[in-house]
């Protein structure tokens, strides 16, 4: 019967495991900071969407025919 001998890992594989582990700790830094990014990313269009829809409807109340009375008296330009 062949029997199993007990082998001490060598310095390539234990070389080997740390760059592989390595590897998974940053690419877990990575994709934290990418998360962290992108709620930053979507925390700052709401806000600005919120200021937006404010804008809009104080515009809305203060003078809607303003608005449209400006955009009205705008000419083409004239192509030379």
């Amino acid at each position: 019967m062949a029997t199993k001998r007990a082998v001490a890992p060598s310095a390539e594989s234990i070389a080997r495991a740390e760059r592989k582990q390595l590897a998974a700790e940053d690419g877990a830094k990575a994709m934290a900071e990418w998360d962290r990014r992108a709620t930053a990313v979507r925390s700052n269009m709401e806000r600005l969407r919120a200021l937006r829809l404010a804008k809009e409807a104080q515009d809305a109340t203060a003078g809607g025919d303003a608005a449209s009375a400006s955009s009205a008296k705008r000419r083409k330009k004239v192509a030379r």
